[in-house]
């Protein structure tokens, strides 16, 4: 079997990193690689680390045959470029913007996406036709909290830090992403506003409907390129082993996050699909680490493991990814 894969947005980061690794997925046939700045280029012009692994070219439109349709486009556009191109009822969509996560968006025409954090909606997921993929921030603390939500635990406000290497903003240019200013640097932005919260509380809610969640989140900008670091701390009459039982018991068939009895960095998950949390408790607060890569595990990698389920793969599948280390 092989799944013919488009790809909209063919020229920004996640879908460099799709090609990447769909390069190398046993059941993924590449077709339609949309961009409509570069139609006519090599596609290694652009993500230059493919020198060598594909001789195809960007094009301007879909083919229409596509099993399976990833949307890369920035967050707003999704929605937009679905209202003038319509795809066949049988084209599986896998949108990685934010335009269809909340429950409030999820339906458009026909079509209804299932938020695809297969941590939590593992079922669902395998049973759509379209899929919303998680945010890069949300699909980091989201892990850092589901145990406790299914057992009722989230009894207190949430204090988060987490901090995000400059990939995650994309590659429009700004002032913040300029290496002048990102190296030796570090600041925050939209401290308490930021547009995964909305995502975070929904998930949380569906495993404790009955928890008033606060979440107090402040977003770092990193000087480096890639990962998210996440700082997760709440009260908590759990003890350290009660806790730490709990996250391995809810994560044992999660083949790619990791509950780890040490402290934890980023270099052990950059470049791959894997989310690693440790649990440590300080007093009454309960400390959770969450470390992932922001354009795999929180967006790219995180797509192919969603298009895994839908086609009926072993979500691991084309995703045996190792950090390197040094």
């Amino acid at each position: 079997m092989k799944i013919k894969v488009g790809i909209v947005g063919g020229a920004g980061y996640t879908a460099g990193e799709l090609l990447r690794i769909l390069l190398h997925h046993e059941y993924a046939e590449l077709g339609a690689i949309v961009s409509s700045s570069n139609a006519g280029n090599p596609i290694h012009q652009v993500h230059d680390d493919l020198v060598g692994e594909t001789d195809l070219v960007f094009v301007s439109e879909l083919a229409g045959d596509e099993d399976v349709v990833f949307l890369c486009l920035g967050h707003g556009n999704s929605k937009a470029w679905l209202e003038k191109h319509e795809l066949p009822e049988t084209t599986h969509i896998i949108d990685l913007s934010n335009d269809f996560r909340l429950e409030a968006d999820a339906e458009f025409g026909e079509r209804e996406f299932v938020y695809g954090l297969p941590e939590l909606n593992r079922s669902r997921i395998q049973q759509a036709q379209s899929i919303a993929n998680p945010g890069c921030f949300a699909t980091a603390i989201q892990l850092a909290l589901l145990p406790l939500a299914q057992a009722g635990k989230l009894t207190d406000d949430v204090h988060v830090s987490a901090i995000t290497g400059s990939t995650g903003a994309g590659q429009s240019l700004s002032e913040t992403v300029h290496f002048s200013w990102r190296t030796n640097n570090m600041s925050i932005y939209k401290p308490f506003t930021h547009q995964h919260l909305g995502e975070i509380g929904e998930s949380l809610a569906q495993l404790q409907p009955s928890g008033d969640i606060q979440i107090n989140f402040i977003p770092y900008r990193g000087n480096f390129s890639r990962g998210i670091f996440a700082s997760v701390y709440t009260p908590s009459d759990l003890t350290q082993e009660e806790a730490r039982e709990l996250y391995q018991k809810f994560y044992a068939d999660a083949p790619f996050t990791t509950v780890s009895d040490k402290e934890i960095h980023l270099k052990q998950v950059v470049n791959t699909n894997k989310c690693l949390l440790h649990v440590q408790k300080f007093g009454k607060q309960l400390l959770i680490t969450s470390v992932i890569d922001n354009l795999v595990k929180g967006a790219s990698g995180q797509a192919i493991q969603n298009m895994n389920l839908l086609f009926g793969l072993p979500e691991t599948t084309g995703l045996g990814l190792k950090a390197g280390l040094y």
